[in-house]
């Protein structure tokens, strides 16, 4: 079974060939217990019934392949946007191994993150000497400006006091007591990614500016904050920087990993690159206000913004499609007193004109998604914009207000009224619904490809094709560098969405003088 260096074979089509086939087969047989194909199969057909759905909804205490990750893993991608810091868990080695993988398998690029390997006797005793050393091994191997640090589950099930740990480390001299170490308490077992990144990015808000309010006034530097929330696009730090240059807006994006997750490959190796400097933040309490782009998953933030930095915290609709990227940019405007300039109108211009070319190809169709709260909300809206009809609408980690908020927002369109809106459901639940509903299309990231395969395994006249737009996408290349925030962003999802409706015509439609008349070719 060894390879050559003359063949060399991925997994496919590796393990087809027959040595292969025979040695998983006798594993199957040997160790798995697997059931004969028959059995298999009848409990497959079951489970795409609406006998099995009414069973799958009435689950309480089972989430199979929940549209979510775990705090710690978006404070890390917080911290990560900030220059020169290193991201610390205070939990076990393993945790900070499913971070660093989940990040890498989907940036494509190596992820600077450490934790101090809390073991048995840290979950027995406390991990404060794992804190003590972990912190000062950190600052001396890494040499970052900052340490952002956050918890696994270990930590706070045993009741770990960061401020206290952080404290007696400064003490202790591991640490200078003026070197920068904002914290957060991110549970793993409460809340998900987008609870994390709120939490850490509070945690260094309060560090920072908690203390150093006596100087600060709304308004002094004539700048707009920005914060992105837990964005994975990094065209979309991209286009925010665009936009504002191209107004003459002066401005702070608060939060910006997207140098550090896509250096260059030219020699030399950066650990560190780019990010929001920690005199930013510092200033930012002297900004006229602090526009959250994602309110729903902004709830300190917006709370610190407010209570502390005495700005109104603006809560945007995510700047996703056409109407809310106008609104975004008004309010911009509205702030600053710069005028929207002609590069943005014309390409708000062009963009209408991309809807009008593609929208009877898109009109109609049924899309089901899932995602994060403020994605799906915008996505929704852009789909309702387009003619098109979300049909089923997944948000694992939302609460009640936001399902009437965007329940409201499709009460609104002629193309919402046949939508169902599911919260704190997972895409087994969403298997059913396609099974039971079929929409065209599914719109998700790679965990969507389950659900693909099995629809496509009842017939290829059940089969959702998936859409990979979201996070995480760790099966297709260089997504994450795309756009999907402002006029630019809605361009690419256009264009995404209607080539996948084309894509799969095509593919119905190729059987030579039977059904190639939909071909839009000419000989």
């Amino acid at each position: 079974m060894s390879q050559t260096i003359d063949d060399i074979k991925p997994s496919y089509p590796l393990f087809c060939s027959q040595e292969y086939v025979d040695v998983l087969n006798a594993k199957r047989t040997r160790v798995e217990e697997v059931a004969d194909a028959d059995k298999l199969e009848e409990v497959f057909q079951w489970t795409t019934s609406q006998e099995y759905q009414e069973l799958n909804f009435k689950r309480e205490a089972l989430t199979v392949n929940p549209a979510k990750a775990c705090q710690p893993l978006g404070a890390v991608l917080c911290a990560l946007g900030f220059e020169k810091t290193l991201p610390y868990v205070h939990g076990s080695q393993g945790c900070v191994a499913y971070f660093r993988s989940y990040f890498n398998r989907h940036f494509k690029e190596p992820i600077a993150c450490v934790s101090d390997s809390m073991s048995e006797d840290a979950a027995v005793f406390g991990g404060q000497k794992n804190m003590f050393d972990g912190l000062e091994n950190a600052k001396a191997l890494y040499q970052p400006t900052m340490i952002a640090v956050s918890t696994t589950c270990m930590a706070e099930v045993i009741g770990d006091d960061l401020n206290a740990f952080i404290g007696n480390a400064k003490k202790a001299g591991h640490i200078p007591p003026e070197f920068p170490t904002p914290f957060a308490h991110t549970p793993s077992f409460v809340g998900s990614h987008t609870t994390g990144w709120d939490n850490m990015f509070e945690g260094i808000q309060r560090y920072f500016t908690l203390n150093e309010m006596a100087d600060k006034q709304v308004g002094r530097n004539g700048k707009i904050n920005l914060v992105p929330g837990f964005e994975t696009y990094l065209g979309n730090y991209r286009v925010l920087h665009r936009m504002m240059k191209e107004m003459g807006v002066g401005y702070s994006l608060l939060c910006d990993p997207s140098e550090v997750l896509d250096t260059p490959a030219d020699g030399e190796y950066r650990m560190y690159d780019g990010g929001t400097t920690i005199e930013e933040m510092r200033d930012a309490p002297n900004a006229i206000d602090t526009l959250l782009l994602q309110p729903w998953q902004l709830v300190k933030t917006k709370k610190f913004v407010e209570g502390t930095w005495n700005q109104p915290a603006t809560d945007m609709n995510i700047p996703m499609g056409l109407e809310w990227t106008d609104d975004f940019l008004m309010k911009v405007s509205e702030l600053t007193g710069k005028p929207i300039p002609e590069s943005l109108a014309k390409e708000r211009g062009r963009l209408v004109d991309m809807m009008t070319d593609s929208h009877s190809w898109l009109h109609g169709k049924k899309f089901a998604l899932y995602g994060d709260a403020d994605f799906v909300l915008g996505l929704t809206k852009f789909l309702l914009e387009l003619g098109a009809e979300p049909t089923h609408i997944l948000c694992s980690h939302a609460n009640k207000r936001w399902k009437k908020a965007i329940e409201k927002l499709l009460s609104e369109s002629p193309y919402g009224r046949d939508s169902e809106v599911h919260i704190n459901l997972d895409l087994w639940h969403l298997r059913s619904l396609c099974f039971t509903k079929k929409p065209d299309f599914l719109i998700g990231n790679s965990y969507g490809k389950f659900i693909q395969r099995d629809t496509l395994h009842k017939g290829k006249e059940f089969e959702v094709p998936l859409i990979r737009i979201g996070f995480p996408i760790f099966d297709r290349h260089h997504l994450h560098r795309m756009t999907t925030l402002g006029y630019e962003g809605a361009m690419y999802l256009l264009t995404t969405l209607v080539n996948a409706v084309l894509e799969r015509l095509d593919e119905e439609t190729r059987i030579m003088g039977k059904t190639d008349f939909n071909y839009d070719l000419v000989r």
